[in-house]
């Protein structure tokens, strides 16, 4: 089933905790598609489901910066260990490549790296338990965690809601000039099927009658 199936069947609060817990728990480290459920939970908030926009992008906000926030005292307790082993459970998240290249991120970048990594995939997970393991100050870390969470999952969600009105606008609009364009061509249809009828009609009272055989003998 799809996401967006599976959201359509449960009440808005549900979804709400659906989105925020997901959101958290990619944010802390575990791979899970966060995106993808917010897209789905946004779109349905713009087709009249009962799910509120703005709730819906204050509850992925919390679940992003509390997920962060969490995945950061892991790693600044956890330490290297920690990816050591979170690359033996998640070997195709948090392979050695995949955390050196966040790594070399987070030593260029600092706090822009956690926050442009609220839009990357890969940085999303790693941003949290990564800055605790580098030891980045924790006043640091929470500012950019906080600003990339409102600007990802607030942007998100709002971009995806108007998308989905202007889209289901279009679609409304599409439909009746469909309609419109329907009721035309078959008045159109009549007139010309009425027209050709009436021709033939006449053609046929023009034609002179054919003398019945023998009459002029």
């Amino acid at each position: 089933m799809h996401v967006q199936e599976w959201l359509d069947t449960v009440p808005a609060a549900a979804v709400y905790a659906v989105v925020g817990v997901v959101i958290g728990l990619e944010s802390l480290g575990i791979p899970l598609p966060g995106e993808i459920v917010l897209v789905s939970a946004a779109l349905m908030s713009s087709q009249h489901t009962g799910v509120n926009p703005v709730v819906l992008g204050v509850c992925a906000t919390a679940g992003a910066v509390i997920g962060d926030s969490i995945g950061y005292a892991i790693g600044r307790k956890g330490g290297r260990p920690m990816l050591a082993w979170l690359g033996a459970k998640f070997p195709k998240h948090f392979s050695e490549g995949h955390v050196a290249t966040a790594e070399r991120s987070f030593e260029k970048w600092g706090m822009w790296a956690v926050f442009f990594g609220r839009f990357v995939a890969l940085l999303r997970i790693f941003a949290g338990p990564l800055a605790g393991v580098l030891q980045m100050p924790y006043w640091k870390f929470l500012i950019a965690n906080v600003l990339g969470g409102i600007c990802w999952a607030g942007g998100t969600t709002a971009v995806i809601y108007y998308v989905g009105v202007v889209a289901e606008d279009w679609l409304k609009r599409f439909s009746y000039v469909g309609l419109a364009a329907a009721v035309l061509i078959g008045l159109a249809s009549a007139l010309v099927i009425k027209r050709r009828a009436k021709k033939a009609q006449l053609e046929r009272q023009d034609q002179p009658e054919a003398e019945p055989v023998g009459a002029g003998e």
